[in-house]
């Protein structure tokens, strides 16, 4: 194997480190002391040089015996610095390289070193070595998938570090490149003597699905302005997390992610573009995979400050013993299709091999993910993630991708699943979660390929719980097996009701709020003409559209989010709640609010005060159900303390339900914990009220646990 290796001459490199300025697709920050290689032979880059122009290094490409065509990524050898990307069918590549002044922010329109390489010399099968930085070529095939232009400057797939604009939803930067960084400063990180994961066993897990900047960006966060929005914000509202009992962030996506794609594209359905004052917040968007998003640092502090942060914050959620969860897209990349391409880095390096075209699940963008390549990159992206960030879990977004051949016809026995995932050493000890569908109508849940390890986002948990507390009929049977741990999906071989992540609302979708106060989206300031975000929302507004001021209705809604919740707490399996539902946050109706940076989307902390048996099986009219059950959860705040027995009812009906209530356990005695028709702070008291006889009168469309 060949390597392409660039030196620089040791008495050259103070000149070349004050004046060469940025790689247009890949900035490495380097020490000269790494990069001097004196035994190799120097040559000079140009000969012709202009007075005024900066003094360059000397340098030259090594073609030595001992290249290395593996790892695929940059990595520090003994001689210098060894990268090697993959492509099977490119034709030529260029080396782009710069170096920064030290201290100064990275610019994207400086100098760059150029160096063609040369295919004889650097190229070992379909690996090329070299020292950073790309412009590829190949076939000018489009009918054959190739898309290859050696004018776009590449980002390296496995750049570690990613640096671009550093001011949030800037426009003005929308065309700046993304630069991959390598850093050889950086001490290892201080984790701490008495540091430990959580290792919080699955069947105990609480998830809590967040959002890193809306969690703080808004002004009543009472943060300070330099770290609103970011990863240092999160840390300082721990103590939130820890009152509302949840001992698991599940984090939207954390990786550098496209935030301005609205921005330069126009509407597909329209001849301009509506979405020009929309921002990315939400993150499914990825440039690169192994990069924190640079946008999550304090203060505008760029990549080396997201990442240290990003450490920071996940070493303070685990003292505190919380879980960080990561929601990962590799379902697709941030370079759309051939209607409004944006080449970045996969579609230039070798389309045909990156992404397939052939999905099920949507066109242009869509990751290969059974390509053998494709497998490898993304094993090696989780388990930088767990080793270099020390992160516990993952959540696949459209996960059903994942089980498609590179033809795009579904698997069976999917390689990545099995193989890079599901039997994994570095993986063992996370929680792997599946989002089990796509946008293409391939449904998998209770049906993912699984190993007995891979849980699932239950989607028939929410629709079906959503349908027996608003009311629709024949739901009670279903009601009482989603409550009782979905064992028509979940009781097959070894997997286990924990398997089954419940939730009522999630990300995507409705907010709780929002689920009982509309039946109808409303996503006009989307600028999508109302055609984004599902139709089929399952939802009840309690009698009015949106806002109200009627006393009745919105005594209505605050008894039904509570049912919800109280249902969510007491089933069998590992309940997830959605930022924002502990006051009842609102997106007005937007059941699609992926692209506003606004309090559509960011948690408004002033508003933190919302408080929140039956046996006729065979009855299709029936919409009550009672029973008692063994539970052990402790949770505070809005949530309920609960005891090991309790009796729980829940009426769906428009009229008051008299239930029969059994004896309590010896030497005990019934307390009423809960009663969604009371007036708050009646309604919830954790401590138990005395009192409760023979029977009980459940109110319309109510709950009670009683202790």
């Amino acid at each position: 194997m060949l390597r392409c290796a660039i030196t620089i001459d040791a008495s050259r490199t103070e000149s070349f480190s004050s004046n060469l300025q940025r790689l247009k697709l890949v900035r490495i920050l380097i020490e000269s002391r790494i990069l001097v290689t004196q035994h190799l032979k120097i040559v000079e880059i140009s000969e012709d040089k202009d007075e005024d122009a900066p003094e360059m290094p000397n340098i030259a490409l090594s073609s030595r015996t001992t290249d290395r065509a593996f790892p695929l990524r940059l990595s520090e050898v003994e001689s210098g610095i060894n990268f090697a990307i993959f492509s099977q069918h490119a034709t030529s590549f260029t080396l782009c390289l710069s170096l920064p002044q030290r201290e100064k922010p990275a610019g994207l329109d400086d100098g760059m070193i150029e160096l063609p390489l040369d295919p004889n010399m650097n190229r070992t099968g379909d690996i090329y070595n070299f020292l950073y930085g790309y412009r590829i070529d190949g076939p000018c095939e489009w009918h054959q998938g190739h898309r290859f232009d050696k004018m776009i400057l590449l980002l390296d797939p496995y750049a570690k570090l990613v640096e671009g604009c550093r001011y949030f939803g800037d426009v003005s930067q929308k065309f700046t490149k993304s630069l991959g960084i390598y850093n050889f400063d950086s001490l290892p990180f201080d984790w701490g003597d008495n540091y430990k994961l959580p290792n919080i066993p699955e069947n105990n897990l609480f998830i809590y699905e967040m959002n890193i900047r809306a969690f703080t960006a808004d002004k009543s966060s009472g943060l300070d302005p330099s770290i609103r929005g970011s990863n240092l914000g999160v840390i300082e509202k721990i103590p939130h997390l820890l009152e509302l009992g949840v001992n698991a962030v599940k984090l939207l996506p954390v990786f550098e992610f496209d935030k301005l794609e609205f921005q330069r594209l126009p509407n597909p359905r329209d001849h301009y573009n509506p979405r020009d004052h929309m921002i990315n917040t939400w993150g499914y968007s990825t440039i690169n995979f192994f990069a924190p998003m640079s946008h999550y640092a304090s203060n505008r502090g760029g990549p080396l400050t997201a990442s240290h942060e990003f450490k920071e914050m996940v070493k303070a959620l685990h003292n505190a013993g919380i879980e960080v969860i990561l929601d990962v897209v590799y379902n697709h990349t941030n370079e759309a299709d051939d209607e409004n391409p944006y080449t970045t880095s996969f579609c230039g390096i070798d389309n045909k091999v990156f992404l397939n075209f052939h999905t099920l699940q949507m066109p242009g963008n869509t990751l290969n993910c059974n390509h053998h390549v494709v497998m490898e990159l993304i094993l090696d992206n989780l388990r930088h993630w767990v080793t270099e960030y020390h992160v516990d879990g993952f959540r696949f977004d459209l996960a059903s991708v994942l089980c498609q051949g590179t033809d795009g016809s579904p698997l069976n026995s999917p390689p990545f699943i099995r193989v890079t995932i599901a039997k994994d050493s570095v993986m063992s000890r996370c929680k792997i979660i599946a989002g089990p569908w796509d946008c293409g109508g391939f449904y998998l849940v209770g049906k993912f390929p699984n190993w007995d390890r891979w849980a699932e986002w239950n989607g028939k948990y929410c629709d079906d719980m959503r349908r027996f507390i608003k009311g629709d009929s024949g739901m009670k049977g279903s009601f009482a097996t989603r409550v009782s741990g979905s064992a028509n999906l979940y009781q097959v071989n070894k997997r286990k009701p924990y398997h089954s992540v419940n939730f009522v609302v999630a990300h995507d979708g409705f907010t709780l709020y929002d689920l009982v106060s509309y039946n109808f989206k409303h996503n006009e300031v989307n600028g999508e003409g109302g055609n984004d975000g599902s139709n089929d929302n399952l939802s009840w507004n309690c009698g009015f559209e949106g806002e109200t001021d009627d006393c009745n209705i919105k005594a209505l809604r605050s008894r039904q989010m509570k049912n919800f919740h109280l249902a969510l707490m007491i089933s069998q399996g590992t309940p997830m709640m959605l930022i924002g539902d502990e006051y009842g946050h609102t997106c007005h109706g937007n059941n699609n609010s992926y692209g506003h940076d606004t309090r559509i989307n960011n948690f408004q902390w002033e508003s933190d005060d919302v408080t929140w048996l039956e046996d006729n099986w065979d009855n299709n009219e029936s919409r009550f159900l009672a029973f008692s059950h063994l539970i052990c959860l402790c949770c505070t705040g809005f949530m309920i303390m609960m005891g090991e027995i309790s009796f729980l009812a829940f009426n769906a009906h428009d009229y008051f339900v008299e239930v029969s209530i059994p004896s309590p356990p010896p030497n005990r005695r019934w307390l009423r914990v809960v009663d969604t028709n009371l007036e708050s702070p009646d309604d919830i008291f954790p401590e138990g009220v005395p009192g409760i006889g023979n029977t009980y009168n459940v109110a319309p469309f109510s709950s009670i646990l009683l202790d």
